[in-house]
């Protein structure tokens, strides 16, 4: 029998008129909203056989190489327990994270505690990185600001409740850009966390604002991680730092006990080794909650650790269902080492048997629709949530302010304007775009964070100095599956994704190392 994949069966209509009435909730708060589907059935379990991998040859000696289902097969088997795969992550900590930067705080008893309980699904005893802006129940939740420098939640995030749930160590908060906006930075501006890849260089962007999350699982001091995304912030440190990074689509995994940003843009989603991992993690945290009006009301979750698992055919890997690629037009011109890494992705996509390849125009209006007059409607729903701290904490913003007095001062019109925009922007991707294919590749993700659809990070190649590249595959309202089973294929006829760097200097020479400071207007400008 064929599984078909989720995006088959969702009504375009229906994800655009919830869409709607997302944008119009952002004027008089969190009301129910349009259903999408009827959910029925079981939610998938993590206890699933393709959940756990046999390692590689090469991963075995050293447990902080596994990826999730790599330690989980060695986990269930009982070669490994999870107090020996937690304490060599904590080694690998108090080596180098002097130099890397990635975490805020690194919770090594409660992690102890934590690898002593036992479970059967695919995330017992994986040790976890959580971004600075998931609430953790009696611990710091910064945001990386100076507003919450001494706030302590009372109780777990949702994402993060269920990553427990299921048997995840929470290892530590992650460093990120400041009050998610920008790279990690002190609230002042100062560069804090490095690329993995690229440690004695701060100058490397290493993505942001989910930083640390990507150093930490990038840098083996965690299996895989946790961020959020307004525009760019899982994709890019995915990008930038060699992981596999999904940001699925609005809804798809609640908000509750997260700092917000933007009530209609905010994503959470894993940054992991490879798309199994990626499935795995987000299998855990998704699905309805209701603290959240946005979860509800949406199809089931499909099997997404199945969708990520490759289908081989007389020896041969193939898609597990026939997709159409769409090639935006300029994606891959050039003589660049992006522009080579991109040519060589596509054909390598379209080698793959279930795979075709087609181009497919940009909708009309993209620039204007896309854009930074329309784009700033996110502006308003930033500052709107902290607009008591405007009025009397100007300070507390530190190198960021200029962004939230934006927001506070944007007008009326110009905020419904653009909401309307936003609607007339997903009709045209879905309408102009998704008629012609089932996927699509992207050099941008804030088009797609504007109108809430998924999108996957993955790694492609490298840049002669050896900074990786990375591409990204948009989909359909709830076409994680579809993305991953693309992703999986790609994965198993490459290795890029399998590729570590190298260790990094001592902390000591870490502390002697310059680095810069962002000025108000750099982080202006990166924040748009």
């Amino acid at each position: 029998m064929t599984i078909e994949p989720a995006d088959t069966g969702v009504d375009r209509r229906a994800f655009l008129a919830r869409a709607a009435a997302l944008a119009a909730v952002t004027t008089v708060g969190a009301v129910a909203l349009p259903a999408v589907a009827s959910a029925t059935g079981k939610p998938p379990t993590l206890d699933n056989p393709n959940a756990f991998v046999r390692p590689r040859p090469e991963a075995l000696a050293d447990p902080t190489e596994l990826t999730i289902a790599e330690a989980a097969w060695l986990i269930r088997e009982r070669r490994l327990r999870p107090e020996e795969l937690l304490e060599a992550y904590l080694a690998r900590i108090a080596a180098y994270d002097g130099t890397y930067q990635a975490f805020n705080v690194v919770l090594a008893e409660q992690a102890r505690l934590a690898a002593r309980s036992t479970g059967r699904g695919a995330l017992r005893g994986i040790p976890l990185a959580i971004k600075d802006n998931y609430y953790t129940a009696g611990v710091h939740t910064t945001a990386n600001s100076f507003l919450f420098q001494d706030f302590v939640p009372p109780f777990d995030a949702t994402a993060v409740a269920r990553l427990k749930a299921a048997g995840g160590i929470v290892l530590g908060k992650t460093q990120m850009g400041p009050l998610a906006t920008t790279r990690a930075t002190t609230p002042d501006g100062e560069v804090t966390t490095v690329n993995a890849w690229t440690p004695t260089n701060p100058n490397t962007d290493p993505g942001g604002s989910s930083t640390g999350t990507a150093t930490a699982v990038a840098g083996r001091m965690a299996t895989s991680g946790i961020g959020t995304q307004t525009g760019g912030s899982i994709t890019a440190p995915s990008n930038a730092q060699n992981l596999t990074g999904i940001k699925p689509t609005m809804g798809r995994v609640s908000l509750h006990g997260i700092i917000p940003l933007s009530y209609t843009r905010d994503h959470p989603g894993p940054l992991a080794r490879d798309a199994k991992d990626a499935a795995i993690m987000l299998t855990a945290m998704a699905g309805p909650d209701p603290a959240d009006p946005r979860t509800q009301g949406l199809p089931n979750v499909p099997n997404l650790i199945d969708a990520a698992t490759p289908v081989l055919h007389r020896g041969q890997v193939k898609l597990r269902w026939n997709t159409r690629i769409g090639v935006l037009p300029g994606f891959a011109d050039g003589t660049s080492a992006t522009a080579l890494a991109r040519q060589a992705y596509l054909a390598a996509l379209a080698a793959i048997p279930g795979a075709t390849l087609v181009e497919v125009p940009l909708p009309t209006d993209w620039n204007l629709l896309t854009g930074n007059n329309f784009n700033n409607v996110r502006l308003p729903e930033r500052s709107e949530p902290f607009m008591p701290y405007l009025r009397d904490n100007l300070r507390g913003f530190g190198v960021s302010l200029s962004g939230w007095l934006q927001g506070a001062l944007f007008g009326g019109n110009e905020f419904l304007i653009g909401q309307r925009a936003k609607v007339l922007l997903l009709e045209r991707v879905l309408d102009q775009i998704f008629d012609k294919c089932d996927v699509v590749v992207q050099t941008n993700p804030v088009p797609f964070d504007i109108i809430g659809l998924p999108e996957l990070a993955l790694p492609i190649g490298f840049t002669a100095a050896g900074v990786p590249i990375g591409t990204i595959l948009g989909g359909l309202p709830y076409g994680e599956d579809r993305l991953l089973s693309v992703a999986a294929a790609y994965q198993a006829v490459t290795d890029w994704h399998h590729r570590r760097p190298a260790d990094p200097p001592a902390a000591g020479a870490a502390a002697r190392m310059a680095r810069p400071r962002l000025t108000a207007e750099e982080v202006l400008e990166l924040s748009q």
